[in-house]
């Protein structure tokens, strides 16, 4: 199989190429992608190194798969071209989550919609995988009715220069600032840019594409603050049930789900973190806990690493079901 990857240099580029060796995703060709300033120079994948190529290059090679992690930009513009000669595409980006025609695609939940038909397929935003993980096996057996969820989010969501601006403050240094102020020792209530009706993006994908992915009768409403950690996003999530169940009967339902580490022993201080999420695949959930204020309703912790799980994990997965499907050929 000829796969290209559009954005190799990046944060989850980086990412991608290794979760494609650990999974052993079966390539016969590989085609790194990057910016006119990247071409040329080597890079490492698999033991074996390999030319930077231009997009315009990847395109005339004709590959089998494109995975995208290059903004929304030149998803919109090159990844209808790939579709036209045949190639699948899973793009990491916002540009065509909500279009109604694009599946979103979580491979646990909404795998199986994939079809001959998908050309494009998009990947969710991060905080939005992590989150549907672990709601998607509760939503099934007992129907939420309403999420409040507030983020805590990892400045590699940002990408290099947010990492940057972290590191250049701890140490005192100035530099570029990919924030309006200091990340380090802060919080900012500000992910994504602020759209008319005061949430910021960042807070609609939450809302939108879970709707799209899980029940479009799901109300959710969301704040998404940025804070100074790597290694993976954590979210606290207030869920509201049609039907009345337990604690034990909601920690069965994760403890049973692939993909989804239950770490709830706050006897012990056993709960997730993002320290502990960096580098792995799976979703931690803990502080499970009923709202002593209302019926039904109930308190969870999500943690995740967002470039794994989050973005580039699950971008391989979704090619592997393609692949499982018989959609691509091995």
């Amino acid at each position: 199989m000829k796969v290209a990857m559009v954005g190799v240099t990046g944060m989850v580029g980086q990412v991608m190429l290794k979760v494609l060796v650990e999974r052993n995703f079966p390539i016969t060709e590989f085609i790194p992608v990057a910016s006119k300033r990247s071409v040329g120079q080597k890079i490492e994948f698999n033991k074996k190194s390999y030319s930077i190529v231009d997009i315009d290059t990847a395109l005339a090679q004709k590959p089998d798969l494109a995975l995208f992690s290059a903004g929304g930009d030149i998803s919109k513009k090159w990844a209808p071209k790939f579709a036209d000669i045949g190639c699948k595409v899973v793009d990491n980006s916002s540009a065509w989550r909500m279009e109604s025609y694009i599946n979103l695609v979580v491979p646990e939940i909404n795998g199986d919609r994939l079809s001959k038909k998908d050309k494009i397929i998009a990947n969710p935003n991060c905080s939005t995988i992590q989150l549907l993980m672990a709601l998607a096996p509760i939503h099934r057996e007992l129907k939420i009715k309403r999420v409040i969820v507030s983020t805590y989010q990892s400045v590699t969501g940002t990408g290099k220069a947010a990492v940057d601006q972290l590191e250049n403050e701890e140490q005192g240094k100035k530099g570029e600032m990919a924030y309006p102020y200091a990340i380090y020792r802060n919080a900012l209530p500000h992910c994504d840019v602020f759209q008319d009706n005061d949430y910021t993006k960042e807070e609609m994908k939450l809302t939108r594409e879970t709707k799209k992915i899980l029940d479009d009768n799901i109300d959710l409403t969301a704040t998404a603050v940025r804070i100074p950690v790597e290694g993976g996003h954590g979210e606290s999530v207030h869920i509201e049930l049609e039907r009345g169940t337990d604690i034990k009967n909601i920690k069965e339902l994760l403890n049973n789900t692939k993909g989804v580490v239950l770490q709830d022993q706050p006897e012990i201080n056993k709960y997730p973190m993002p320290i502990y999420s960096h580098g792995k695949d799976d979703v931690f959930v803990g502080r499970i806990r009923k709202d002593l204020t209302r019926d039904n309703a109930y308190h969870l912790w999500i943690v995740a690493d967002n470039l794994r799980k989050g973005a580039a994990t699950n971008a391989v997965q979704i090619a592997e079901k393609l692949l499982e499907k018989g959609l691509l050929t091995a």
